[in-house]
């Protein structure tokens, strides 16, 4: 007989504990009368039925994130990989779950990763073997632990090592929570848990599912964990539906539009764009031709941005480095941005990307706010860069989020990949912003991932969010992540992006108690270990 079978024999019920000092003749009395019984092709036909979860994972993993998601795979598929992991020895299983990972999120985020491919495969094996940790700890707690303590480690260790994880370069990056985006009752959750509290539930009924697979077979009857699980996962989706239904927004609203630049080139010839891109010396005549070609550009968007004034729109910004101009002449471009805004009366989010020819990080990624008075109201620089990509060529800012008071509300800025970082954008909670305006740039390949993440921010937080992508989706969320409007950048040729946004935005209690959820999973898992230990 496998040993696989005798693994599955044990801990039929998670009422029943395996106690690992049995002596050899206790297991022998366990096992013998399987052994006697047992005729090969029925042992057979059941060694085969333990692959099928793994097949149906290796089907759904795929569709469980990132840019093909399908929110019920997400579900599903730790559900399947978690009862194989259980049906098998774990030095086996888990390699093949550790291939099974980083083959789905290499599927996932395929051409998301800005990195050449050696650092994508890396890339891709540490968030995979982050992925396959919580099936190891599963693994080991299966005859140690029992009922709800067993069905706690999955979800415990998955939410813990995401939200740790999300303390590092890379931020909120491949969290399992963005996969339900669109599904909006659930969450509403993360109004009070943040990302972890997605993950969580998520993880649980994966274990709930295995208890309901394992002991309602042996019992017949649904354990208490699943339940539990189940009432749980019910009241979430109804807490959420009634403040969807009954907590809509309803201050006034703000007409708020947002420009991409016309796509010319910086300079005619590309290897001399290229050497700019670079920092590389240029000849005066080049750099005449590169500020010629910056001004066309900035043009364009002073005259599109004084059209949407017209047409009725009080806050105006563009998207991220859309501007670029050579620091010398930054200052006259800003006051021009001043005039326009003090002679249509609006707030002008000017995103700019200022070249500095002769220093090194030699870029400013920031906005410059100007008031309807023609005044500046604050400069922000990008404060998240991404690693390889920014670090080297961005002047970084201090992190600081910046707030002001308006008649529209309080507004707050965040730059692309800043948004990645809920600790980050947790500043503009806790200075109560109404309306953050978010200047970005994205690739293909993100669109509409990268712009769908956003929507998470505005839930936490409880503010009104408008996300102008170049390259990509451009969208407005209202602080329960209903989306107001959304523009594509490859599907319109007219790049502006027009919505009417809440001019108020709502506390919650994400914003209030911060990460609280993301470190009790964290501390959970000491209990957890000191309950191993003790039940070892």
């Amino acid at each position: 007989m496998s040993d696989q079978i005798v693994e599955d024999a044990i801990p039929a019920s998670s009422n029943a504990r395996w106690d690992g000092r049995q002596s050899d003749r206790t297991v022998k009395e366990v096992q013998t009368p399987h052994v006697t019984h047992v005729n090969p092709s029925a042992e057979a036909a059941t060694h085969a039925a333990s692959w099928m979860p793994l097949v149906v994972a290796g089907i759904l993993f795929p569709f469980a994130d990132g840019g093909h998601c399908i929110w019920l795979a997400a579900w599903l598929a730790p559900l399947f990989l978690l009862r194989f992991t259980r049906t098998h020895k774990r030095i086996f299983a888990l390699p093949v779950i550790l291939v099974v990972q980083a083959a789905a999120i290499a599927i996932q985020f395929g051409g998301m990763l800005p990195f050449s491919i050696p650092i994508d495969v890396a890339v891709i094996f540490i968030y995979a073997f982050a992925r396959t940790v919580p099936y190891l700890g599963d693994h080991f707690s299966i005859r140690r632990l029992s009922g709800f303590s067993r069905s706690l480690v999955f979800p415990v260790l998955w939410s813990a090592i995401e939200f740790l994880i999300s303390l590092g370069s890379f931020g909120s990056w491949f969290s399992s929570a963005y996969s339900q985006s669109g599904n909006l009752a659930l969450l509403q959750v993360l109004s009070i848990t943040g990302l972890c509290g997605v993950t969580f539930l998520i993880g649980w009924t994966a274990a709930a599912g295995n208890a309901l697979w394992e002991e309602g077979a042996a019992v017949r009857r649904v354990p208490r964990v699943t339940t539990a699980c189940a009432m749980l996962l019910v009241a979430v989706l109804l807490a959420g539906g009634a403040r969807l239904a009954f907590f809509p927004p309803s201050a006034k609203t703000v007409r708020v539009a947002s420009l991409s630049q016309l796509d010319l080139d910086l300079h005619p010839d590309p290897e001399v764009a290229q050497r700019f891109e670079r920092h590389e010396p240029l000849t005066p005549a080049e750099i005449k031709t590169i500020r010629a070609q910056a001004a066309v550009i900035s043009d364009d968007l002073l005259v599109r941005t004084e059209r949407e004034a017209r047409a009725g729109a009080r806050i105006v910004f563009w998207g991220e480095g859309n501007a670029l101009v050579l620091k010398e002449d930054e200052d006259d471009l800003i006051r021009r941005g001043r005039t326009l805004a003090k002679n249509n009366d609006i707030y002008l989010g000017m995103a700019l990307a200022s070249w500095h020819l002769e220093t090194t990080p030699h870029m400013e990624n920031k906005m410059v706010l100007i008031q309807p008075d023609g005044t500046p109201a604050w400069e922000f620089f990008k404060a998240r860069l991404i690693p390889g990509l920014e670090t080297a060529k961005l002047i970084r800012g201090d992190g600081k989020m910046r707030i002001l008071t308006t008649p529209y509300g309080r507004l707050s800025p965040a730059i692309c990949f800043d948004a990645d970082f809920p600790r980050l954008l947790a500043q503009a909670g806790r200075l109560r912003a109404d309306i953050v305006l978010d200047p970005s740039n994205d690739w293909n390949a993100l669109d509409p991932w990268h712009t769908r993440m956003d929507g998470f921010r505005a839930i936490e937080q409880g503010f009104n969010m408008v996300r102008h992508t170049s390259h990509g989706l451009s969208a407005a969320f209202d602080y329960q992540g209903r989306e107001l409007a959304q523009m594509d950048h490859f599907v319109t040729e007219d790049r502006a992006l027009v919505a009417y946004v809440p001019t108020r935005g709502a506390r919650t209690l994400y914003a209030i108690w911060g990460d609280w959820f993301g470190w009790l999973c964290v501390g959970s898992l000491g209990i957890l270990s000191w309950k191993f230990r003790k039940e070892g």
